[in-house]
């Protein structure tokens, strides 16, 4: 099941059943099955508060993806900043709504095992973010 959750902000106008629907065709194409999944949107003090106590990272992201995965189902908590969504999308010149889809579906492909910090990562992960976006029917 995807459920969707704030803590400190509004929920985003998003389409939860169509988010829904994409992500698990994203999942199947990588071999997976959704399993319980929670995007909590949160603002950039929250994100910051959830990296320091889990990462021990003392700086703002857009994402923390919470794996909680077993075998081929993915579940975790992934908790979103619409702060740092909205700034990121403005410094690359893209709708805050595209920005944020992007995000969304940048954990569900870390839930997937893709990674995006070692050598040549960041390259593959942008890949298959731009392969996902295609999917998307809202």
């Amino acid at each position: 099941m995807i459920a969707f959750h704030t803590e400190g902000v509004s929920l985003p106008p998003i389409h939860e059943q169509d988010i829904r629907q994409w992500v698990s065709r994203v999942a199947q194409a990588h071999g997976r099955r959704v399993g319980d999944i929670n995007y909590v949107f949160v603002n950039d003090d929250r994100i910051l508060e959830v990296n320091k106590e889990f990462l021990q990272h003392d700086y703002y992201t857009d994402i923390i993806t919470f794996d909680y995965d077993e075998a081929d189902i993915i579940s975790g908590d992934l908790y979103i900043s619409l702060d740092t969504v909205r700034t990121n999308a403005g410094q690359l010149g893209v709708s805050y709504l595209q920005e944020l889809h992007r995000v969304i579906i940048h954990g569900v492909l870390h839930l997937c095992g893709i990674n995006d910090k070692g050598p040549g990562e960041r390259e593959i992960m942008e890949q298959h973010e731009n392969e996902a976006l295609r999917l998307i029917t809202l």
